[in-house]
């Protein structure tokens, strides 16, 4: 038999994967080291050369399109299809299952999948059943609660609330939905798997005849799995080695969602026999940016180790750009794109990287007014987002009460006991008296139309807009942003929110407060006042068309999306700490870990270019701070990288002025005494630019060095 076929092309590393005798085999992949190729070749290798039939291999995957993909190219390489196969996500194999054997798994023949938004609103039914408040007791928050615990393979049953009554109403929930999914006949994701584990758990003649069946089991990205997953894989397998496992722990970054790390640092434990294959030649990045990203990694704790590098060179070192603030960092941004494409780069090979989704609106922004296309990558433009809506329409509805999208958005966001008959009642009386919302609410209190508790909650809302509207005639534009924020409640309602998103809703917020800030000085007016101006601006913007996935636009993404993907030029902005790591990470050694992984991860998406950049002030909560750069950044060989200044056009008279002892410009002379509110006690080491832009870098005692902008940074003189 020829097997060149199956091995032609392969490095080292990777025919040592492929070629492994049958067994429990482990292969740490590195980012841009040819997984896929090695999964897709290790099959055909059992099939063509260890002779296993395709009804004997099982290959889980984390997405349909990567199945789809795997299947399609394994019978490419072997010129004959391979329909035997069972090839699928964690999802799509257990639903093959349960429809094997529907009855044993107590379901019924024809059981039905509940996607996530029908699971919310079985759960809102629920609610409602129970007489619960959904603002104690939010839709999403339950949700999460049950998929959680399903995903650690716990029933209700297997849950001890205590004598916490929290943890006993959302067991008690738990219970109840479970009784209403049984009843319906549906199952929801995380129910496949449970249900599928519960199967092979509880039926050792079905378990057995599967053991038997699949010889060979193969896992991509396995540093993804969670709990119940694993359990399952390891309940399939037993104690025979016939898991073949590809995945790298530095770029698991998904504990969020249940992913557990744990689980392939664990594996070698697990299954002592375990052939170990390490895949370090990367085909993707340059040296300069490998060299970066295995520094920053190498310094979390708990590694099974490994070293990416290149035989394609060192490439362009690093580019860093440390910013005036987070407007100079857009700029800059968008002027290297605009650079980049004049020599030849297409704008889809460039990516825009960032932690949290709020930091978009800036790039946003700046992209638009570049007249730059862009899309984003798996989510809302920044004005598109449902909690900016939510602001704004209350901020629409206090300039003007006849506008009824924003009556409608804003009466029950946060909820406020004002229900779907109340608002069918409000929409009838305005459609036959001709009349806005707002009025027709005004006559149904009037009017005794409505329930003593539905016209009270209704009267509420209405004297909260025209409470609050007086409140708002002498404060600033982001002022007025900000106290409507507060006065909605809609600050509390995300706070409270236990979906994991209400720390994105929280920040989103902050950022629309600092967009008030940031364009009080530059709104045009032309009669209207500046919140009139601001809305005006944030509906055209949010009206601009996305680009679409076919059109050549750069692509923004958070550092989590970006996983998976590659691109020619990375530019990852807001690398300081308590934004990259974030302040909800850095007290913690796990989450700071993955805060690290992520940081890998998003350096790694680079192929030929790599920009990193931080600010030096950056608002926050509508206020300026003063952040430390990322220690990431402090990991990063001085060789690999090349910090960028940007400046202006001088004469040399200006240059003169820079490098002298003494700016008359400032006040502040090099080697001068200074103290800073934040930062401390510090040297001048130099003076850069005039006027309002006037900038100093002070090498502080505990901050290390730093340029400030003389006029923001409120020096003293020691």
């Amino acid at each position: 038999m020829d097997i060149t076929p199956i091995i032609e092309g392969l490095n080292d590393a990777q025919r040592a994967a492929v070629t492994a005798p049958p067994g429990s085999t482990l292969v740490l992949a590195g980012a841009g080291s040819g997984k896929t190729r090695v999964l897709v070749h290790r099959i055909a290798w059992l099939l063509q050369v260890e002779h296993y039939s395709p009804w004997g291999i099982l290959a889980v995957t984390f997405t349909n399109k990567a199945a789809r993909e795997m299947q399609q190219r394994i019978e490419a390489l072997l010129q004959q299809p391979t329909g035997g196969l069972w090839v699928g996500t964690f999802h799509g194999l257990a639903h093959r299952l349960l429809r094997a054997h529907w009855a044993e798994a107590q379901l019924p023949q024809g059981f039905q999948i509940l996607d996530a938004d029908d699971q919310l609103r079985l759960i809102k039914r629920l609610l409602r059943e129970a007489n619960l408040d959904d603002t104690r007791w939010p839709p999403r928050q339950v949700q999460r609660f049950i998929n959680r615990n399903k995903d650690e393979g716990l029933r209700p049953q297997h849950l001890d609330a205590g004598r916490d009554p929290y943890q006993q109403q959302m067991i008690s929930l738990y219970d109840s939905y479970e009784a209403a999914c049984q009843r319906a006949g549906v199952v929801d994701f995380a129910e496949l798997l449970l249900r599928a584990h519960e199967l092979w758990r509880d039926h050792t003649d079905i378990l057995q005849h599967y053991r038997q069946r699949f010889g060979a089991i193969l896992v991509d990205e396995f540093q993804d799995t969670n709990a119940v997953q694993y359990a399952w894989l390891r309940l399939l397998a037993d104690t025979d080695d016939k898991l073949f496992v590809v995945g790298d722990d530095d770029q698991s970054i998904y504990g969020w969602r249940g992913a557990k790390v744990e689980n392939i640092q664990a594996f070698q434990t697990h299954y002592p026999n375990t052939q170990f294959v390490r895949l370090e030649q990367n085909y993707r990045s340059t040296g300069n940016i490998l060299a970066a990203a295995n520094a920053v990694i190498a310094q979390n704790p708990d590694r099974l180790g490994k070293s990416l590098w290149t035989a394609a060179g060192d490439g362009e070192p690093i580019q860093l750009y440390a910013a005036y603030n987070e407007t100079d960092e857009a700029r800059f941004v968008v002027d290297q794109i605009r650079s980049l494409s004049a020599e030849g780069e297409t704008y889809q090979q460039m990516a825009i990287l960032y932690r949290t989704a709020a930091q978009s609106r800036q790039f946003e922004e700046s992209l638009i007014q570049s007249g730059i296309p862009y899309r984003i990558y798996g989510g809302l433009r920044f004005f598109e987002r449902a909690e900016i809506k939510d602001a704004l329409a209350y901020l629409r509805l206090l300039e003007n009460r006849q506008d009824d999208p924003a009556f409608e958005r804003a009466v029950n966001q946060p909820p406020r006991g004002i229900g779907a008959k109340t608002l069918a009642t409000v929409r009838e009386q305005a459609r036959t008296q001709n009349l806005p919302l707002w009025q027709a609410a005004e006559m149904v209190i009037r009017d005794q139309q409505l329930t003593a508790r539905a016209a009270g909650a209704l009267a509420r809302f209405l004297q909260l807009i025209e409470q609050t509207q007086p409140e708002l005639t002498e404060l600033t534009l982001s002022e007025q942003i900000t106290r409507v924020i507060e006065v909605s409640s809609l600050r509390t309602y995300f706070a409270q929110s236990r979906d994991g998103k209400g720390q994105d809703r929280l920040e989103n917020l902050d950022e629309l407060i600092n967009a008030g800030q940031q364009s009080e000085a530059n709104l045009t007016l032309e009669g209207q006042t500046p919140l009139q101006a601001f809305l005006a601006q944030a509906a055209l913007e949010a009206g601009d068309t996305q680009a679409s996935a076919e059109e050549d636009c750069v692509q923004l993404m958070t550092l989590h999306a970006a996983k998976g993907l590659e691109f020619a030029v990375v530019f990852i902005g807001g690398l300081e700490e308590g934004l990259f790591p974030h302040s909800m990470s850095s007290d913690d050694a796990d989450k700071l870990a993955e805060e690290r992984r992520l940081c890998y991860v998003g350096m790694t998406r680079a192929r030929r270019k790599l920009y990193l950049a931080h600010a030096e002030t950056r608002r926050i909560h509508g206020s300026e701070t003063f952040p430390f750069a990322s220690r990431f950044l402090r990991d990063i060989p001085p060789e690999t990288i090349q910090s960028v200044r940007i400046r202006t056009r001088r004469s040399q008279a200006d240059d003169a002025f820079e490098v002298s002892t003494q700016s008359h410009d400032t006040g502040l002379s090099l080697g001068q005494q200074v103290i800073h509110p934040t930062f401390g006690s510090g040297v001048i080491l130099n003076t850069e630019g005039r006027g309002a832009s006037a900038r100093v870098q002070v090498k502080f005692a505990t901050a290390g060095t730093k340029w400030l902008i003389v006029a923001m940074a409120n020096l003293t003189i020691a």
